[in-house]
């Protein structure tokens, strides 16, 4: 669309492609520079209030115990034990030292001689006691042993825990103007409590002594750490005094970037815990210890401030920007327009005509296709038909396989009858003879419950040989097993197998063809028997139970079971391990098929203590009403 553009216009878009950029940049620059004052000075006024308070607040704490040595040292107690303590028990000056600890809340209280030996101390009982210890090497002795009120921070000698220590002189006779003190009375006292209130705060405070050691922080990794690194000098004093016992005093890593106003800084730390940030630091006096505080505000607030600051004017150059882009393209697009609909009268119309050519060359193509598409699903649905129907023969094929293999056991059932039917036909006319009518009448009887019997065995064969209705009924599940176990009584009976039933006492009911499920349990019920042929204790275990919606059917034999490498495949047709000419490996196949078209499935497995076990699955149905179940599902008898 450039090419249409004059060169003037072309370079006036070049020129504003460039300017727009430029001045979002210089806007987004300027805005973020005056957002950063901003910022900066209201957080310096927050670190300035927040340091005064945390002062004045660790000045109170600890001006709070300064008279309670001075108020010790006057204790008769304290005096009579100081006077002669080698002819005292100590023990209740002890206890008098740790109950004015308990009530104070200091940390210890004890009292040394003129030689700066502790003799008394209320931490008496504690493995790490101040008694026996000698403190001469300590300010707060020298100070208080010259008649004056001593006060020193450090690590104690035995705890190493940071203290605060106040000491008075204790005088036995101040009225001699050449008094000197007989013993200084020292209380310690401990910064934790203070330091944990400074963890509240969203900042950094920290306290330096003279020689600039951090010896209060509330970062705990900042403590025992020089705020600059010490000359040698100042390590052999600190050394002389055992102010910070052996700790390294190592450098904070505190570098000053930028000065801020009186007193502030922007620093940043090369190492420690604090490395990675930038803070506002801010120092306060306090002259009644010879400390000094410090606080460090991070500057996330003031880079936070600049990003919105750069954001909220970027995005006010960019509605700016984007009115006036709107207000030319309006107008750019409008001359365009006219020219676009020129252009589009005459390619409508060259494209109608060519639409018109190609609508008639699909139209055709479409014809075509779907006459194809008619041919294939004709072929298709007579390729169903016929695999239908194929499928139906093998059913069938395999139910009569089955038949023949009960011929025997059902020919012997039928041959037993006959030959009693001749026996008791022959008695009855010889009881008619003799005119003994009602010996005659009973031989008949036992013919006619023979003739029954035969006929049940005839109805049983012709039920099973019959075709599927692939009508959809409620089924009970027993009575099928019942009938499927009724075709294998001879066999059973000659082979000398035991059955074992198992089911509740409730009729269970499924949804299906109950000559197809007959079939299948049939080929089940005659491969358990076959499998059983060289077992000396046959046992044939049929069972069902209910798991949720679906009725489970077991069928379960001891015998060999199956080889593991074929478990995978004895559901494939012409998959078989019997003999050769024993059978053509359809029975399981078409089983399988058969429980899927009846919505279930047919499973296979063998059992831990030997054998296999087939289990077929339905869903469950309910109940029939008993007018439905006489019509629909008639005895087998």
């Amino acid at each position: 669309m450039s090419n249409h553009l004059s060169p003037t216009a072309r370079r006036w878009r070049r020129l504003w492609l460039i300017a727009i950029p430029v001045g979002l940049l210089l806007c987004m620059w300027q805005a973020a520079q005056l957002a950063r004052e901003q910022a900066l000075s209201n957080l310096q006024d927050d670190a300035e209030n927040e340091l005064r308070l945390s002062a004045a607040n660790l000045n109170g704490y600890l001006l709070r115990y300064d008279y309670l040595p001075q108020m010790l040292a006057t204790r008769e107690g304290v005096q009579r034990f100081l006077d002669s303590p080698d002819s005292q028990d100590p023990m209740p000056l002890n206890l008098l030292l740790d109950r004015f600890r308990f009530t104070s809340g200091v940390s210890d209280v004890y009292l040394l001689d003129r030689d700066a030996n502790t003799i008394a101390a209320s931490n008496w009982h504690r493995p790490n006691t101040f008694i026996g210890q000698n403190y001469a090497f300590r300010s707060y002795y020298s100070d208080a042993i010259a008649g004056g009120q001593g006060r020193f921070f450090g690590l104690g000698i035995k705890s190493l825990e940071r203290g605060y220590y106040f000491s008075s002189p204790v005088w036995l006779d101040d009225t001699s103007p050449d008094a000197k003190p007989d013993g200084v009375i020292v209380v310690k006292v401990l910064l934790d409590d203070v330091e944990e209130s400074w963890a509240e705060q969203d900042a950094e405070l920290f306290v330096t002594d003279s020689d600039n050691i951090i010896f209060m922080a509330s970062h705990p990794e900042l403590r025992m750490n020089a705020l600059y690194p010490l000359s040698d000098e100042q390590r052999d004093a600190l050394r002389d005094t055992r102010r910070y016992a052996m700790e390294p005093l190592t450098p904070s890593g505190i570098q000053l970037d930028t000065p801020y106003g009186p007193g502030s800084y922007l620093v940043s730390f090369a190492h420690g815990p604090l490395s990675g940030g930038r803070y506002l630091s801010l120092t306060r006096p306090i002259p009644e210890f010879g400390w000094q505080m410090h606080i460090l505000k991070p500057l996330t607030p003031v880079m936070n401030a600049q990003w919105i600051a750069a954001l909220m004017a970027g995005g006010l150059y960019g509605v700016i920007a984007l009115a006036g882009g709107i207000g030319w393209q309006r107008l750019r697009l409008r001359r365009e327009r006219e020219a676009f609909a020129e252009r589009e009268r005459q390619t409508l119309a060259r494209v109608r005509d060519e639409l018109e050519v190609s609508v008639e060359r699909r139209t055709r193509d479409l014809v075509a296709s779907n006459q194809r598409l008619s041919d294939e699903i004709e072929e298709r649905r007579r390729a169903e038909a016929n695999l239908r129907q194929t499928q139906d023969e093998l059913i069938q094929a395999a139910k009569l396989a089955v038949l023949g293999q009960l011929a025997a056991g059902i020919n012997h059932e039928l041959n037993q009858p006959l030959a009693a039917i001749r026996a008791y036909a022959e008695n009855a006319r010889r009881f008619i003879e003799l005119a003994r009518i009602e010996r005659a009448d009973a031989n008949l009887a036992h013919i006619v419950e023979l003739t029954e019997r035969m006929a049940d065995i005839s109805a049983q064969l012709r039920q099973f040989s019959r075709k599927s209705s692939e009508r959809q009924e409620t089924i009970s599940v027993q009575a099928c097993i019942e009938y499927a176990l009724r075709l294998f009584h001879s066999r059973l009976r000659d082979d000398g197998i035991h059955v074992v039933q198992q089911w509740p006492e409730e009729t269970l009911w499924v949804e299906g063809d109950l000559v197809r499920l007959e079939q299948v349990l049939v080929n089940l019920i005659g491969n358990a028997v076959q499998a059983m042929k060289e077992i000396e204790a046959p046992v044939l275990t049929l069972s069902t139970h209910v798991d949720d919606h679906y009725v489970v059917i077991s069928v379960a034999d001891n015998g060999p079971g199956i080889a593991t490498d074929h478990l995978g495949h004895i559901f494939e047709p012409f998959f078989t391990t019997k003999a050769p000419g024993s059978g053509l490996g359809l029975g399981l196949s078409i089983s399988s098929r058969i429980m899927e078209d009846l919505g279930g499935k047919l499973q296979a497995n063998n059992l831990a203590n030997g054998g296999a076990c087939f289990t077929v699955t339905l869903p469950r149905s309910p109940a029939p009403s008993p007018s439905r179940h006489e019509q629909e599902n008639p005895s087998h008898a």
